[in-house]
């Protein structure tokens, strides 16, 4: 069923354009259909293993016709609330995310921040990281997924280490990433349009579809990426799901 009174775009990264290093099937056509219709659109990813800077230069590889402004990271929100009340990070994340922090490290840590670290997930960093909280250190999460789909299948990811933080030093992560609706709220001021007219496409039931649809946005579960078998049945009332995203992209344009 078309859906009606769009006039915006959401559109997860990983799962529903690219699967790996490689585009899934009728992603980049679908891009392409929203430009050729005027849509405005913009590219929403939770990941934290890539800064912004790698996330687009592989859209631009595979050929996407996207620019940097079209892509929103957790990661640059929560490097965005650390310069505004000017707190230096302890940096709990992926190594190849450090760039996106690159102008804030050097000091003595006053906050910790804490993404998918993979291997970096030790108990010395851990540890560090729960004594700055247990000293008052605010814990800033990139995003609470609870899992990804990795290379060899689906691979956990920084949502339970964030509720093993938050139970040890009994505190409340603030979250940065989707379904934040903080940054919900800040795509939607630059895409232009409110969330009644606007969708969010994802293969994250929670993160992606669910928390779209509390902040008052459409959203549409697509069967790539990390979906598995019966997340339909999960999604909450009005959300929808279609087989891929540029089935998803034909409810709201013509392709």
């Amino acid at each position: 069923m078309r859906l009606m009174m769009i006039r915006g775009v959401l559109l997860d990264i990983a799962g529903v354009l690219v699967d790996g290093a490689e585009p899934i099937p009728g992603a980049l056509e679908a891009v392409d259909a929203l430009r050729r219709e005027g849509m405005p659109f913009r590219l929403v990813t939770n990941t934290s293993r890539r800064s912004k800077r790698a996330v687009f230069e592989q859209l631009r590889t595979l050929g996407f016709d996207v620019a940097p402004s079209d892509v929103f990271t957790g990661a640059e929100a929560v490097a965005a609330h650390l310069r505004s009340h000017h707190l230096t990070p302890f940096l709990l994340v992926h190594p190849a995310l450090e760039d996106d922090f690159a102008d804030l490290t050097g000091g003595t840590p006053d906050a910790v921040v804490i993404g998918d670290a993979a291997d970096r997930f030790t108990y010395d960093r851990l540890n560090a990281a729960f004594r700055l909280l247990i000293d008052g250190a605010p814990l800033l999460a990139i995003a609470t997924n609870r899992y990804f789909k990795d290379a060899d299948g689906l691979s956990l990811d920084a949502g339970p280490f964030v509720t093993a933080l938050e139970y040890a030093a009994q505190v409340r992560a603030e979250v940065f990433g989707k379904p934040a609706p903080a940054f919900l709220k800040a795509i939607l001021a630059d895409l232009g349009c409110a969330a009644a007219e606007t969708v969010m496409i994802g293969d994250d039931v929670e993160a992606d579809v669910n928390g779209a649809l509390a902040a008052g946005l459409h959203a549409i579960l697509v069967k790539t990426g990390k979906y598995r078998s019966g997340d339909e049945a999960r999604i909450s009332e009005g959300g929808a799901c279609a087989a891929d995203v540029q089935d998803a992209i034909a409810t709201v344009v013509s392709l």
